[in-house]
């Protein structure tokens, strides 16, 4: 479910985060592909593409990683090489697990063995949470885990409300995830970069063919 709509709001936020940062912000039509796309991103031809001083970096968490390293006002990866080694783990586990899961349960519109193996991933992750215990993956501030794993959540929410369900990220199920990624989407600089909710329902509505 990796769309233009996604990951262009996604890398605006990210891009975001480092607030002084001065950068102009491209809308794409993956429909209508412009000679710039093609261009910067000759082997995937998708979004998102950081161009920096004329160099091209692809793919949303290669972007984070460069901008983390470059600019370094507000860092998103931990400095304790250990604790950058274990984001790296969750960021890899919630976009390659979690995030399939999730929307093959919610484009499956809540079959039971797609829930099910919904549900198994994020059980991982709740348990972790809990066993770290605090307002965001990392500790107080917002960094690489939380970005991608709040925006699967707040994806995903308005998938389920596009089609009338809710079967996913329930909250008696999975507390701590539910609380984590409203802290995210709390975030002021997280809630600037947010595609309207209804723009967002709009958009899973026509993309599961529902009126």
């Amino acid at each position: 479910m990796n769309n233009s709509f996604e990951l262009i709001e996604k890398m605006a936020d990210e891009v975001k985060l480092y607030g002084g940062i001065n950068y102009e912000f491209f809308q794409e039509d993956l429909n209508n592909k412009s000679p710039d796309l093609l261009k910067y991103n000759p082997v995937y031809n998708k979004v998102p593409v950081l161009v920096h001083n004329g160099n091209p970096i692809s793919e949303s968490v290669v972007i984070i990683e460069y901008i983390d390293d470059v600019w370094k006002g507000v860092p998103i990866m931990p400095n304790d090489a250990y604790e950058k080694a274990q984001a790296r783990f969750w960021v890899k586990f919630v976009v390659e697990k979690c995030h399939r899961a999730i929307f093959k349960a919610i484009s499956s519109h809540g079959e039971e063995q797609a829930v099910a193996e919904a549900h198994e991933q994020l059980q991982f992750l709740e348990n972790e949470l809990n066993v770290r215990g605090n307002k965001f993956f990392g500790g107080d501030n917002i960094g690489l885990v939380d970005i991608c794993a709040g925006y699967t959540v707040f994806w995903g929410g308005a998938a389920e409300e596009a089609i009338g369900i809710e079967v996913v990220v329930t909250k008696d199920k999975f507390p701590k995830i539910r609380e984590w990624c409203d802290n995210c989407i709390n975030c002021q600089v997280v809630k600037d970069g947010l595609p309207p909710r209804e723009s967002l329902v709009a958009y899973y509505k026509g993309w599961f063919g529902k009126s």
